[in-house]
Order: structure tokens, then C-alpha cells, then sequence
């Protein structure tokens, strides 16, 4: 029903678009070096017309001195002028035209290339939010099966001291075999933990966490198949460790229809998971990019920096929409995708989040 070793699924990645960039480079050189063959052939074509009205000046100096018998080269004089001033207006037109289209294409060119870096990334943070979805259903399926084992349950029906043993003793083993948790939890329906897996290192038997959020939605649930996802929290009991905590009552039986007799918590080891997932997204280093995943209240759960956990609330303009991308005022670009959920694991409203610097 699950892996035994943590993230099983390797983090599907989109390599950066390089050819889209060198294309982009290309065509800039290229117009630029366009721009600067106009530029030099207009100003031939201007020192050309210049020679040619010195010329035809020249002619109409002379062509004055010899009076009436000069009177026709005067005439072809004014019109060498002419023609010289029309090919210098001709040439400066092409000059502003030219240039003004090739700044069109740049222009064109950057908006595609900025469009093309925004898919890209919007697509890389739906990569990091739907793999942690992923991992997280498995979450909610491990804990609605062990709910089930014999030993948990007969725990939860009758705490003696010898089924407390063996129900630590089986949770152990448990963890044992799945490494990404911290501790689980077997609570009777007073919020009471009877029983954890590492007694050893979390002495948690005996507290009461009926005051939680999550404690409450599982003790409420209809049945065996439902389950409670919590948001990631600092978990006081173990250590102030970042966790995720899943839910599922513990029934009579074992079974999905049977009377409630306990809740037993899964805590997943939050921090390490998430960071290989916003870390194993390769983004390219031009981009600068900081790729996050956050809840629904925008706060940062997860960074590839580190920074922030727990603590940062980052604004995000979704304008109605479940994924995008914009630039802020100092020319940020942010790209986020809302969670799609996995199977019967819906999500919680979480974004994968990346940052790209100016």
C-alpha cells in the first residue's frame, strides 16, 4: 500500500529551455547587427548625396559664369540636387523604418521569451506541489491501514499494560520499515496517547492532545475509510520537528463500519521530504529562482533555500486563477500552480511557488 523508504517516486524535472534562450540571443545579435549595417550604409548613401550636391552646386556656380550658353547645364544641374535630396530623404527613411521594425521584433522576441520562461516555470511548480501530493496520498493510505492491525487495535479496545506493549512493539516496526516519520501515535477517545512507536526517544505516553485540530477532525470522522491531513506544524512533543499529521480512527474490529475505540496519528517527517522535492527542481541558474511550496494561507512550507519555513507569508496575485505566472512591480517573476490533489487525496489548498529575481 506503500513504500517503505520515503519519496519512492524520483522528482520529475524539466530541464531548462536553453535552445528557447539561445534562439532568443541569436535573433537579438542578429537584429542588432541588422540595425547596424542600416545605420552605416544610410550614412554612405548621405556622405553619396552630399558629393552630389557639392557637385551640382558647383555646376551652378559655373554653369552662371557662362551666361546664356550655360543656361542648360544649369538646368541639369538643379535637377542632379533634387534627386540627390530625394535619395537623402529616401535613406533616412529607410533608416527610421529599419529601425523601428527591427525594435518591433525585439520586442516580439522578448515577450515570447518572457511567455516561454513563464510556462516553464509555471509547469515546474505544478512539478513540485503534485509530487508532494503524491507522496502525502501515500500518507493517507498507510494510516487508515495500520489503523486496522490487530495489535492497534486491541489497544485501543483495552489499554492493559500488555497490549500497550505490544502495540508500541508493533509500531516500531512500523517505523522501522517506513523511515519518513517521526513518531506514531495510538490515542484513546480523551485525546490520551496510550501508545507511540519510539518510546525510546519521544516519551509521549500520558499526554493529552485533545486540544488539536487534527485530534478533533479525527475523532469526528463517520468512518474506517475517512482521514484527517493536517498542515504542516512545529510539533512541540517531538522535538519542535516540522511534521504533517494524518489521522484515522481506530474501529472495533478493525472494521470501517465498527464503533470508534481510538485515533491513531501518523506524523510525517515533514522537512527533509519537502526540501529534496523544492531542490530537486532544476531550475536554470540564470533564473535565479527560489521555488516554494506554501499552504493555503500563502506560508512558506517549504524552500529551496531554507529560508522562510514556517515563518514567511509570501503575497501572491492568483486573479481568480489556479495557475499563472506575472511580474511584480520590481520586475519579479512568479509562477505558482495550485495543488491538483492525487487520487482520493485532494490537497489542502496548498501552491508550488517559484520565484525568479530580476
Amino acid at each position: 500500500m506503500s513504500a517503505a523508504l520515503g519519496l519512492k517516486t524520483k522528482p520529475t524535472t524539466t530541464e531548462p529551455d536553453d535552445d528557447d534562450s539561445d534562439i532568443s540571443a541569436l535573433i537579438n545579435r542578429l537584429t542588432a547587427e541588422v540595425n547596424q549595417i542600416a545605420v552605416d550604409k544610410t550614412k554612405s548613401i548621405q556622405q553619396i548625396t552630399n558629393q552630389m550636391k557639392m557637385l551640382a552646386l558647383n555646376a551652378l556656380i559655373e554653369s552662371s559664369r557662362a551666361g546664356a550658353q550655360g543656361a542648360g547645364f544649369a538646368v541639369v544641374a538643379q535637377e542632379v540636387r533634387g534627386v540627390g535630396q530625394q535619395v537623402e530623404t529616401i535613406a533616412r527613411e529607410l533608416e527610421t523604418q529599419l529601425t523601428k521594425r527591427t525594435g518591433d521584433l525585439v520586442a516580439s522576441i522578448d515577450r515570447m521569451s518572457q511567455r516561454s520562461r513563464g510556462e516553464r516555470m509555471m509547469d515546474l511548480s505544478l512539478n513540485a506541489v503534485e509530487l508532494i501530493d503524491r507522496n502525502l496520498y501515500e500518507r493517507t493510505c498507510d494510516v487508515r491501514w495500520w489503523a486496522t492491525d490487530s495489535a492497534v487495535v486491541d489497544c485501543a479496545a483495552s489499554p492493559v499494560p500488555a497490549a500497550v506493549t505490544y502495540a508500541s512493539e508493533r509500531l516500531g516496526v512500523i517505523l522501522g520499515a517506513y523511515t519518513v516519520y517521526l513518531d506514531l501515535w495510538l490515542c484513546d477517545l480523551d485525546g490520551n496517547v496510550i501508545a507511540n512507536g519510539r518510546a525510546d526517544r519521544f516519551r509521549v505516553v500520558g499526554q493529552n492532545v485533545a486540544h488539536t485540530k487534527w485530534f478533533r477532525e479525527a475523532k469526528a470522522l463517520r468512518s474506517g475509510d475517512d482521514y484527517v491531513a493536517g498542515d504542516v506544524e512545529n510539533q512541540q512533543l517531538l522535538g519542535n520537528a516540522q511534521v504533517a499529521t494524518y489521522c484515522a480512527s481506530v474501529r472495533a474490529g478493525g472494521q470501517a463500519n465498527g464503533a470508534p475505540v481510538g485515533v491513531l496519528a501518523i506524523h510525517f517527517d515533514w522537512e527533509p521530504q519537502a526540501r529534496a522535492i523544492v531542490q530537486g527542481v532544476r531550475v536554470g541558474d540564470a533564473d535565479k529562482a527560489r521555488v516554494l511550496l506554501v499552504d493555503s494561507h500563502f506560508r512558506v512550507i517549504a524552500a529551496s533555500d531554507g529560508q522562510g519555513i514556517l515563518s514567511e507569508r509570501i503575497s501572491l496575485s492568483l486573479d481568480g486563477q489556479r495557475s499563472g505566472y506575472y511580474q511584480d512591480r520590481s520586475g519579479t517573476m512568479i509562477a505558482f500552480h495550485a495543488t491538483p490533489g492525487y487520487e482520493t487525496y485532494r490537497g489542502l489548498g496548498w501552491y508550488g511557488v517559484i520565484v525568479c529575481a530580476v
